[in-house]
């Protein structure tokens, strides 16, 4: 048997004297961390199902050129168009999360670690601020998104032209976001995001809120041709946006982001083009 005490353990060793393994705070930390991200994610992705399954039930207004038209751009009976903007924001505020946070949550966690080295006391705290400023930047684009998809619905009640030749737009629509893919300025803000410096962030709210703010305008920016086919394609529609989410997430987070990014841009411009011949009748 080793004797302890000759093999230079004095008590200093995690396993004696009931120690505690220099590493432990940490794991404790990354524990902590991505449990509370795993219950954000699926109460999300659960709300976000509650969601559609609600505006599934609800139908939607039959358009000329036999299509749908999503009872969530038109105010219900008796509903003011303040109170069509809240449920909206509502519906976005639940969606986002769940599509957003699985590309997110990784470089949070960069963020975590980052902060923690010089402020651990402050760490879960700044890194919440940081997510809060990104989750900003979408609640704000939802808030500009609802009033023009109001307006061109209401267009489209009232001109049946219009309505006829919606179809042929979301498919270039399509085939325009995936051409968006492979250009230099999705390149540049896919690099921004995926390149997050963790290491230089101060350690104080308002730099935390900043490079928030900053990490969600790269990310809404870099996701605007993705982000038109969800909204074209059928906001709440959960295939639709599973296929989003995966696109997002493999884009930021596969090695080859690039590589990826325009992937997903041959897939985009081939289903746009798809759109096109069948809303043409060719």
């Amino acid at each position: 048997m080793t004797d302890i005490t000759s093999s230079g353990c004095h008590g200093a060793h995690p396993r004696c004297r009931g120690g505690i393994a220099p590493d432990a705070p940490a794991r404790a930390a990354r524990a902590d961390f991505f449990g509370v991200a795993a219950l954000l994610l699926a109460a999300s992705v659960m709300a976000t199902i509650a969601c559609s399954r609600s505006m599934t039930a609800m139908g939607g207004l039959p358009m000329s050129g036999g299509w749908m038209l999503s009872l969530m751009w038109t105010r219900m009976c008796g509903e003011s168009w303040l109170g069509a903007a809240a449920s909206f924001l509502a519906m976005w505020s639940a969606m986002m999360p769940a599509m957003m946070l699985p590309a997110l949550i990784p470089v949070l966690w960069r963020y975590r670690r980052a902060v923690g080295r010089t402020a651990a006391h402050a760490a879960d705290r700044l890194t919440a601020l940081i997510g809060a400023g990104y989750f900003v930047i979408w609640m704000l684009l939802g808030a500009a998104i609802f009033p023009l998809g109001a307006a061109l619905a209401a267009i489209e009640l009232q001109q049946p032209i219009l309505a006829r030749a919606a179809p042929l737009a979301a498919g270039i629509v399509v085939l325009l976001a995936g051409a968006l893919q492979f250009t230099a300025w999705k390149a540049d803000h896919l690099a921004c995001f995926r390149a997050a410096p963790a290491h230089s962030l101060p350690a104080d709210a308002v730099a935390a809120l900043r490079h928030g703010l900053r990490l969600g305008l790269h990310c809404s920016a870099g996701s605007a041709g993705l982000t038109a086919i969800l909204l074209v394609s059928g906001m709440m529609d959960l295939r639709v946006m599973a296929i989003v989410t995966a696109a997002v997430t493999l884009e930021r987070l596969a090695p080859a982001g690039a590589e990826m990014a325009r992937a997903i841009g041959v897939v985009a411009t081939a289903a746009g083009l798809s759109l096109i011949v069948h809303a043409a009748g060719l």
